[in-house]
């Protein structure tokens, strides 16, 4: 049971929005709305709304609770998307009784809503019916942790294949010369220079292939089917399933290859 639903049983009256302060806000669930009339969620909602006007940095269950009482609305009225008339005329006058500017800060705070909406949506809804209702599974919030993610997947891979790509230090690199070292003729090798070097070398090489394949393997792995699905176009998809039979053709290659080494062939 959340607060909300505790507070209403002590006895306190759903139509009363009224705090000493943003600590008293609690977080809101959509069935806790359940039982208010349309007017009530829609100045339920102003109130949460004109308190996020009011304060410069407003608590962000306030915020969450404005979105809820969204998404109460679209349950009301059968239109989980948010896109019908009545839908949309309800949530402008919500935002009027609640006085939201039409400023850049206006704009930032129904964005800011919609956003939660949009978690909220996932949290409140099977993954069934958001497909049902041509919804994506993910949240905004899962959307833009994915974008972040793979995102920084492609710089460490940039990173790696750089870094795959500079020869090995060399072993005498960074080392001034002593004033007691012994001056070599010109021309000739210091070998036990060059096998430092050497091992140096393969040693880097043998942790750069191995540091390409984790990479590879993370970029493949942030690939999300759901935009494939929903966002991609026939070309695209087409081009992309290119680009995954040439990595198949090579890890098919580089496979056959290992498994001769393991067998002595």
């Amino acid at each position: 049971m959340s607060k909300e639903m505790e507070r209403r049983q002590a006895g306190a009256s759903p139509s009363v929005f009224a705090w000493q302060s943003t600590a008293d806000i609690v977080q809101l669930e959509v069935d806790d709305l359940d039982n208010e009339t349309e007017e009530s969620l829609i100045a339920r909602g102003a109130a949460y709304t004109r308190e996020v006007v009011r304060i410069e940095n407003a608590s962000t269950v306030l915020k969450k609770n404005a979105a809820v009482v969204l998404i109460a609305i679209r349950k009301r009225l059968g239109d989980w998307r948010g896109e019908s008339y009545e839908y949309r005329e309800r949530v402008n006058e919500m935002y009027r009784m609640a006085g939201v500017p039409n400023t850049p800060r206006g704009d930032d705070l129904k964005a800011s809503v919609r956003y939660h909406v949009g978690n909220g949506l996932r949290r409140y809804l099977t993954p069934r019916e958001l497909r049902h209702l041509g919804l994506k599974a993910e949240s905004p919030l899962e959307r833009q942790q994915d974008t972040r993610a793979t995102a920084a997947a492609i710089v460490r891979a940039t990173k790696t294949v750089a870094q795959a790509e500079l020869p090995p230090a060399r072993a005498s690199e960074g080392k001034k010369p002593s004033g007691q070292a012994k001056r070599r003729p010109k021309g000739e090798v210091d070998v036990s220079t060059v096998a430092a070097a050497s091992v140096s070398q393969q040693i880097k090489a043998s942790a750069d292939q191995l540091r390409l394949m984790e990479v590879a393997a993370g970029l493949v792995g942030h690939l999300s089917l759901s935009t494939i699905d929903l966002n991609m176009t026939d070309g695209q998809r087409a081009k992309l399933d290119e680009h995954l039979a040439a990595i198949e053709s090579k890890v098919r290659s580089v496979r056959r290859h290992l498994k001769k080494r393991s067998s002595g062939a």
